[in-house]
């Protein structure tokens, strides 16, 4: 009998130091269209997982999102996430397997992954399983107004936007930011499962001066655009006709005068892009919240070559185009994370006895973006804001509709700030010692430096130490140091350079 009790408290003893918990967030996981997410899933108390079996899945157990047994990835798989799965760090204090994180990463989010998933973690002797729930969001183009004038006087004004998920929520505001009500709207979804929306109001001279027309989802993310009114309302609406006539004529000729000044533009002195403002700067201020900046050589094209104390790159001799035009595709990325603070860097875009550099692209992008194809996809909306530098076809920045800059003379020492807090990335000559062009914004996440070195110029893009700045005796205000994140994928089915 005393031996039966022994066995039994034994077999309850490895039972119960053999069991775990499969730990996962309360709160679900928001995440962008086109960009990178990790879904934590952890095991608690921790313990080594190496030996024991991951299964990430949807809706049908045998048909896994991700699939790892005996130290590997199984190349059974739902076929939607092959080459998109991986498991990661759910954080940078994690240890990843030997420490029981099992998160799962994914990449190129589409609308069709919002949703469950489920982590299933199983050993010899105990298993157990949580549920992650995705968010994913998308947003649209900046809204489109269209003023039409009306017979009585008023303007009805249409409001359109495309490329949202979920559905936006559409508000009309005055110019105190009183709510104007819309006269009706519509929408629809195209087969990418993206919302294109459209909305209209009609406003009188009573109403309002600026009329704006915003979009935005739950999360707070936002696009809004303005009009001014008074040049499309008549103040005589006995006579709407003439009055049509006249707005059209002066239209017109402002659209005229506009045409024959865009053409010429380039002959105009002290004709700058809005948010191009050249002026002289201090680059000792500036190099006072300089950052010491590194290549993650794990996000790394396969045809750049890195120095050992991965500060330079450029092309390799074996690289072959994918296409015509500017590689978009050569992209390197910090190995630096921000996400609040300010951050300068500098890099040199020629060395001595060497021509400037001709082709380059510097700036930064959201963690997790590590992968260009072309330049539809370099735009803020996909978390990408730089600064292109395309040989003879010019400068021009990642905005959703290319603007190109005139710089004189062509940069040998570009200086890059982050202002995080503030939605601002701004760019300078520094042996000019001039400011570039200011880029604004709202990061939603951590950012990371990026640089592409182009093809075919005899200097590689160098990342510099900035040298420690002089005593001064203005002060300002000192920069808050931001919290680094470095979440590498520990195992993969693919690797996408």
């Amino acid at each position: 009998m005393l031996s039966i009790i022994i066995a039994v408290l034994v077999n309850f003893l490895i039972e119960t130091s053999a069991s775990f918990t499969v730990v996962v967030p309360r709160d679900q996981t928001v995440a962008h269209v086109g960009s990178t997410v990790t879904l934590p899933c952890w095991i608690s108390p921790p313990e080594n997982a190496e030996a024991l079996e991951i299964r990430w899945y949807r809706e049908v157990f045998a048909n896994p999102v991700l699939f790892y047994k005996d130290g590997k990835i199984e190349k059974e798989q739902d076929e939607s996430y092959r080459n998109r799965s991986s498991l990661t760090l759910r954080s940078d204090l994690s240890g990843g397997l030997k420490d029981g994180d099992v998160s799962l990463q994914l990449e190129k989010l589409t609308v069709q992954d919002e949703g469950s998933f489920h982590c299933y973690v199983s050993g010899e002797k105990a298993y157990g399983s949580g549920e992650v729930v995705l968010k994913v969001i998308a947003l649209g183009s900046a809204p489109v107004l269209y003023p039409q004038p009306l017979d009585d006087g008023r303007v009805n004004i249409s409001c359109k936007s495309s490329g949202w998920y979920p559905e936006p929520n559409v508000t009309w505001t005055s110019d105190e930011r009183k709510a104007l009500h819309p006269g009706g709207g519509s929408r629809s979804r195209g087969k990418d499962q993206m919302f294109s929306v459209h909305s209209w109001t009609v406003v009188s001279h009573s109403d309002a001066q600026l009329v704006s027309c915003s979009m935005s989802l739950k999360t707070g993310d936002l696009r809004e655009s303005r009009i001014n009114m008074q040049a499309f309302i008549s103040s005589d609406s006995s006579d709407p006709w003439k009055a049509l006539f006249f707005i059209i004529l002066i239209c017109a000729l402002l659209g005229l005068v506009g045409l024959i000044l865009y053409k010429n533009r380039h002959k105009l002195p002290g004709k700058k892009p809005a948010d191009q403002i050249m002026r002289d700067v201090n680059i000792e201020e500036l190099r006072k919240h300089a950052d010491q900046i590194t290549i993650d050589r794990e996000h790394l094209h396969p045809d750049l070559r890195v120095s050992g104390d991965c500060k330079r790159v450029r092309d390799s001799q074996d690289y072959k185009p994918t296409g015509e035009g500017f590689p978009y595709e050569l992209c390197a990325f910090g190995a630096q994370r921000f996400k609040s603070g300010r951050h300068y860097w500098e890099v040199e875009l020629a060395q001595e006895d060497t021509p400037p550099k001709n082709y380059w692209l510097i700036g930064v992008a959201e963690h997790g973006n590590f992968c260009l194809k072309d330049r539809s996809a370099l735009t803020p909306s996909n978390g990408y804001w730089c600064l292109c530098s395309d040989g003879p076809n010019g400068f021009y920045t990642s905005s959703e509709k290319p603007d190109k800059l005139s710089l004189t003379p062509r940069p040998e020492q570009l200086g890059v700030l982050l202002d995080y807090d503030d939605g601002q990335l701004s760019f300078y000559n520094v042996k000019e010692k001039k400011h570039l062009l200011t880029m604004s914004t709202r990061f939603t996440g951590s950012v990371a430096p990026l640089f592409n070195p182009g093809v075919g110029d005899q200097s590689p893009l160098i990342i510099l130490d900035c040298p420690k700045p002089e005593e001064s005796t203005v002060e300002i205000p000192a920069s808050v140091e931001s919290p680094v994140e470095s979440s590498q994928p520990l195992l993969g089915n693919s690797s996408d350079a």
